[in-house]
């Protein structure tokens, strides 16, 4: 039994070593969608349009897929003690990547980029120490 007992322990506070996890994904999957949503408003073609919907879709997808990476995997007990609001910033947020799939109106997208933004100052407190 001693020969499978641990030499060294490590510990990480996320699943690998830090740097692996970065609210900038999410971030940019949202600019995306806010582009997206722009170059709709500003084209007449049905075909481009549909595209656009589709593919504004997916990116929101992706934006609730990092938001809840880094949720899960990155965030700790020791954060939402130290940001109460940390749980409900997340909620807002991905509830808000739902709304931004459903709409093309870009007070929707920019909502979701501020929410973002919030998420990663608390982020980037915890990062720093």
């Amino acid at each position: 039994m001693k020969l499978f007992r641990p030499t060294t322990i490590v510990s990480a506070h996320c699943d690998l070593p830090c740097g692996v996890y970065d609210p900038a994904q999410a971030r940019i999957e949202a600019e995306s969608v806010k582009a997206i949503c722009e170059k709709y408003q500003a084209n007449t073609d049905s075909d481009f349009r549909t595209r656009a919907l589709i593919i504004k879709e997916q990116r929101s997808e992706l934006v609730k897929h990092h938001l809840w990476v880094l949720w899960t995997d990155y965030f700790k007990p020791q954060h939402l003690e130290q940001y109460p609001n940390l749980h409900d910033l997340f909620w807002q947020a991905t509830k808000q990547a739902g709304q931004a799939r459903h709409s093309v109106d870009a007070a929707d997208q920019q909502k979701l980029l501020d929410l973002i933004g919030e998420i990663d100052d608390i982020f980037q407190k915890t990062k720093s120490g």
